[in-house]
């Protein structure tokens, strides 16, 4: 690879395989992640670690951030992977590199971090949820945070504890580390700011088809997502008065929010 002088470039650590629907609509996960955050002038490049390809040291110097994605495995488990990605992610630490987990790469964030992540203690979370931003949030005080956000979640793991150095950011009535940040360098969120309404809902139909969940958390998904219908829009938002712009419900279209709120930090 070839540095790009000026440029910004991004990597994606992708932790799971695409499904045949995404590959088709959004090119992939990758397509979906960089939907969502790519900024005009920037340079995505993807790195499959679930299936073994990972990032060299002489590559991992020309990147200015990394997003790692979700993935169906568990976080807490020691595939041979997931071990090498831990030590990725310490490398990415020591060498104070933006670093962006979602989902399943909240939780390996928060592991590297030395936290513990293991199965949630109330089961699945799958469909919309409130989650509510802390008040005495210190590190992001300046963007003037919503107090709280509606945000896509489909996850049966969580973040059960997080070393003192750690902050926690967001929480909510299920999961009580929603978003987290160390330092200025390291973010975790537990949802899918990512996903669209489609997404979440061909999802619930893999997960239910495989037994990995039951009829009852599909139906509860599916109700969650379509009470959220009519807040399907996106918002004005601007970095300096980002708060007075943001509605409680903002999700499926990937909002104009996270969009922002990403880009300040991955910057």
């Amino acid at each position: 690879m070839e540095e790009l002088s000026g440029m910004k470039r991004f990597a994606v650590l992708l932790c799971a395989e695409d499904s045949d629907y995404v590959k088709k609509k959004y090119g992939g996960y990758f397509g979906v992640f960089v939907r969502m955050l790519a900024e005009d002038g920037d340079v995505w490049d993807v790195f499959r670690v679930c299936s073994g390809h990972f990032p060299s040291d002489e590559e991992i110097e020309l990147y200015d951030g990394f997003v790692i994605t979700g993935s169906c495995n568990d976080a807490h488990g020691n595939d041979a992977w997931i071990c090498k990605l831990l030590i990725l992610l310490k490398k990415l630490d020591s060498l104070n590199k933006k670093v962006l987990g979602i989902c399943f790469g909240h939780q390996i964030l928060a592991r590297s971090l030395g936290g513990k992540v293991a199965r949630a203690a109330t089961g699945w979370d799958i469909g919309v949820r409130t989650i509510h931003f802390s008040t005495s949030i210190k590190t992001l005080a300046n963007m003037k945070l919503p107090a709280r956000l509606s945000l896509i979640e489909c996850h049966r793991d969580e973040v059960r504890e997080l070393p003192s150095k750690v902050e926690v950011l967001a929480s909510s009535d299920k999961t009580k580390v929603e978003m987290f940040r160390y330092g200025d360098h390291i973010m975790g969120v537990q949802g899918h700011p990512e996903y669209t309404k489609d997404i979440l809902t061909h999802l619930i139909d893999r997960l239910l088809q495989r037994n990995y969940i039951e009829e009852g958390n599909a139906i509860n998904g599916r109700e969650s997502v379509d009470k959220q219908e009519c807040d399907n829009r996106q918002y004005p938002v601007t970095n300096s008065s980002m708060a007075s712009h943001v509605s409680t419900c903002m999700h499926f279209e990937v909002p104009n929010f996270w969009k922002i709120f990403f880009n300040c930090f991955l910057n």
